[in-house]
């Protein structure tokens, strides 16, 4: 038997005539990885292992040993995913570190710390335990492009025996048991020298997920009196009435024991949202304020301004013209707003879940850095939270779905004669957004201004328009 390399490269142009089945030639790959339901195709280990062999083919280039990282969060079913994904992997000739339960930002620095040629998440983010998702990061810890994505499937259709690597090439499985202690000190590395957080109260929720060690040794080391919640994962409370999607334990426990702040993390730690002293919740609008505004007077903020989705608040917008700073936005969903950081030279960006990029550090968003440069703030000004993160007034927002059946319901005639109108009566004093959605039937409508009733009649008219056209 001899190395099957030069039959990978040539089976990267992608031929899905030979031996794969009709189920694994759909489109496997959305906006954010592989995504579904436990054991329902895709999220199969069928799948999985397959995912495996075809992306370690991928990234498999030279003579030398090839690695691949690979985390997960605390759902049940990471530990059929990941026994599948490795199987894959070390079938191809790839050797693997497991990483055990981490955030997904740990995973792309990791990737990148040990010179690996592909990084693995494992997790559904924020979505219910019964969900399960694949993510890739190429060596730069940055995720894959479509072009990689689309790469992969095409894999996927050919013969995957062909993939094989020799008995003598298989891949070796090492578990990595430094990979908690790498991360926290990578984490705590993003502060100012010498700062810490003694004499600051903070509970943080972990939302029973992938954050839920780290997170908090990260915050005690830096001398913070942490109150943990969320940080009892049984396979199946991931999310579950907790974190940064069900705020109302967090808000409980802060006012309980008097903390000077709540932090919540979502299911794979990319995101945070934060409550102040007082229980009121602080979104990603207002913490990239904050950040902006710190990292403008530090000198470091880069680009000018900040990157930010059309979902974000026009009242953010206008507080960074007040500080000579400008607001890109891009479509929804953290790829494009990374994309557009990268081209345009921004260090700051993110979306209103939470979900912020700071690529001074990191690659993606990171749910733990980001509070640490809140907590800086804090900490620096000795001033309350309340004070600190409610940099802007927000204006009335007001967002409704549709649902459709099918069809096109924005090519509607009347639909369109709405959305103008509704562009018209907001003028420059407000915004109008209307987009299908990337995972469901529903088109999102979204509009915001100073005057909340004319805000409530130009979503109101469209969705009336919307519902006609899709009835």
């Amino acid at each position: 038997m001899t190395d099957k390399k030069p039959d990978r490269a040539a089976r990267r142009a992608g031929s899905r005539s030979k031996g794969g089945s009709e189920e694994m030639t759909r489109k496997l790959f959305g906006t954010d990885g592989i995504r579904g339901s436990a054991n329902v195709y895709p999220m199969t280990s069928e799948v999985a292992l397959k995912v495996g062999m075809a992306a370690g083919t991928l990234f498999s280039n030279g003579s030398y040993r090839h690695r691949v990282v690979i985390g997960k969060d605390t759902r049940l079913s990471g530990y059929m995913i990941e026994s599948a994904l490795v199987s894959g992997f070390t079938a191809v000739g790839m050797d693997v570190f497991q990483l055990g339960p981490m955030p997904t930002p740990a995973v792309a620095m990791l990737t990148r710390s040990l010179r690996a040629d592909l990084g693995v998440m494992i997790s559904a983010s924020h979505n219910p335990f019964a969900d399960n998702g694949i993510k890739l990061f190429g060596p730069d810890g940055y995720k894959l492009s479509d072009d990689k994505e689309a790469e992969i499937e095409a894999l996927l259709g050919g013969d995957m025996n062909d993939l094989l690597a020799t008995p003598e090439k298989i891949g070796r499985a090492t578990r990595i048991d430094s990979a908690r202690e790498r991360y926290i000190e990578f984490a705590k590395r993003t502060l100012p020298k010498n700062l810490r957080f003694d004499g600051i109260r903070c509970v943080i929720d972990c939302a029973n997920g992938a954050g839920y060690k780290v997170a908090p040794e990260a915050l005690w080391e830096l001398g913070a009196e942490v109150i943990k919640i969320g940080v009892d994962p049984n396979g199946l409370n991931i999310n579950r009435d907790c974190g940064s999607t069900s705020l109302d334990d967090l808000i409980r426990k802060v006012g309980e024991v008097r903390a000077d702040i709540g932090i919540a993390l979502d299911g794979d730690a990319d995101r945070v949202v934060i409550v102040d002293e007082k229980g009121s919740i602080i979104d990603g609008d207002q913490l990239m304020a904050v950040i902006a505004e710190s990292w403008l007077k530090r000198g470091r903020l880069a680009g000018g301004g900040i990157v930010a989705t059309v979902m974000s608040n026009l009242g953010l917008e206008r507080y960074l013209e007040n500080l000579d700073l400008s607001l890109a936005r891009t479509p929804v969903g953290d790829r494009y707003v990374v994309e557009h950081m990268l081209r345009h030279g921004y260090n700051v960006g993110g979306e209103q879940s939470g979900h912020i990029v700071l690529s001074d550090f990191s690659t993606t968003g990171d749910g733990l850095v980001t509070a640490l440069q809140i907590l800086a703030v804090v900490a620096q000004s000795g001033k309350p939270v309340s004070e600190v993160c409610n940099r802007f007034e927000p204006l009335p927002q007001v967002l409704k779905n549709v649902r459709y059946k099918s069809g096109q319901p924005l090519d509607n005639v009347a639909v369109r004669r709405a959305i103008d109108s509704g562009k018209s009566k907001l003028g420059k004093a407000g915004r109008l957004v209307i987009r299908p959605s990337g995972t469901e039937p529903v088109i999102r409508v979204m509009a915001e201004g100073d005057d909340e009733k004319l805000v409530n009649t130009v979503v109101s008219d469209i969705v009336h328009a919307l519902k006609d056209a899709a009835a």
